[in-house]
């Protein structure tokens, strides 16, 4: 590797680096919505499903907003995007703090927060990771994802502590500071588009830092929508967020309702943070060096076992219960964001990847939407989580199935132009 070459791979590190970083702010921000939905259940005494349903709008609202953000990338590049979207998402929490009506969270978090992360969150992350490692996208994602568990792992239980503090409100005014604190000198200094974007935008084909291009393919939208491997990639999507995220979202109030202080509740998530940093990195390795269809069974089979385990911990509210929960979600929430996104990358790669990934995302957002209101609407039905938890396990089953049947590691051409 020459001395630029090797300038390059530094910088890609440093990227990797930022992207970590932004992830555990932005994300941690998203995840907290766990305690802060106890603490407006409080409040205002709406009901489960309406302070659900805020979250749902989000993710919604992020799932129609990703296939425009996956276009934007190819336009103005990550740099700019996630640069516009920490302000955004600094300005709806800062909104989201003056909320006195549900309707004005429903707009402050449930839209305006779901704009920025679609600029800030998830698809600008991996198409930089795409972008500056391209052949080891499966453990680079990995690396960078593990800032959502340090989020989850450290936001999530200082947002409760600021709830019990100072109150929910300023709790939000804090997290605001911390996401634009962050993003914004962060990303001007050191995030920059991988070194072979032409315009500012994304490798045409895949060529990063490390100087090597990926096989010319010609992958574009329309052509992805009519592979059948596309549809099962994005039930693989929707039914792997609908679960963890009915998990992440609803472990808090589920644990409250069985006797666990709201404090310890957040702890037990923050735990589940931790190990899911340990489960980014190991499944994200183990996938490059193995196959994605074998890690992601091993991983939804930790979801599967969380499911049991917060059952029990509910039931005994033991330590050694609580901490069963949170090692499993944690392990099991770990290999979503890697294998995923290697997959797209081994299925779609190319200079369609950007807008093909934004529109899995928005599948992504659309069952993670899915399985957080419907659990909050079946509470309301029936006064407990039973049925959404026996939907949620069906649903630990179903992905990992309909990612063998996509079979990244044997990708498909492109089909031919019509």
């Amino acid at each position: 590797m020459d001395t630029q070459g090797r300038c390059d791979s530094r910088h890609g590190w440093a990227v990797i680096g930022a992207t970590f970083m932004t992830l555990v702010c932005t994300y941690g921000a998203w995840y907290s919505y766990s305690v802060f939905l106890v603490a407006l259940l409080r409040e205002f005494g709406w009901t489960r499903s309406v302070v659900a349903g805020a979250f749902s709008l989000f993710l919604v609202v992020q799932g129609f907003l990703a296939p425009l953000a996956g276009w934007l990338l190819r336009k103005i590049g990550p740099r700019r995007s996630v640069l516009a979207g920490g302000i955004v998402v600094g300005a709806a929490l800062l909104l989201a703090a003056e909320t006195t009506e549900w309707w004005h969270l429903y707009i402050a978090f449930g839209g305006i927060f779901a704009a920025g992360m679609s600029l800030a969150g998830w698809i600008p992350a991996v198409v930089l990771v795409w972008g500056w490692f391209p052949h080891r996208v499966s453990t680079m994602v990995g690396v960078a994802s593990a800032g959502i568990g340090i989020g989850v792992l450290g936001v999530v239980p200082l947002a409760q502590f600021l709830i019990e503090q100072v109150g929910w409100r300023w709790a939000y005014r804090a997290l605001a500071v911390l996401v634009m604190g962050w993003t914004i000198p962060a990303t001007l200094g050191l995030i920059r588009d991988p070194s072979a974007a032409v315009g500012g935008g994304v490798p045409p084909l895949g060529l990063g830092s490390e100087g090597q291009a990926d096989s010319p393919v010609a992958w574009t939208l329309a052509g992805a929508l009519r592979s059948a491997r596309f549809w099962r990639l994005a039930g693989v999507f929707f039914t792997g967020s609908y679960v963890t995220q009915m998990l992440m979202i609803h472990q808090v109030a589920y644990l409250v309702d069985h006797g666990v202080t709201a404090m310890t509740a957040a702890t037990v998530s923050g735990v589940g943070g931790l190990m899911s940093i340990v489960g980014k990195l190991g499944w994200g390795v183990l996938s490059d060096r193995t196959s994605r269809e074998m890690t992601y069974a091993l991983g939804f089979g930790c979801v599967l076992g969380s499911i049991g385990a917060l059952v029990l911990a509910g039931a005994s509210r033991t330590p050694l219960s609580l901490f069963l929960f949170s090692v499993l979600v944690g392990l099991g929430f770990g290999v979503l964001g890697p294998v995923t996104s290697a997959a797209s990358s081994d299925l779609f790669g190319g200079p369609g990847f950007p807008t093909i990934f934004g529109v899995l995302f928005g599948i992504m957002c659309l069952g993670m939407g899915s399985g957080t209101w419907s659990a909050g609407d079946l509470f309301d039905r029936t006064g407990s989580y039973a049925v959404a938890l026996w939907v949620g396990a069906a649903m630990a089953i179903l992905s990992p199935v309909l990612l063998w049947l996509a079979a990244p590691r044997r990708p498909n051409p492109p089909p031919a132009p019509r």
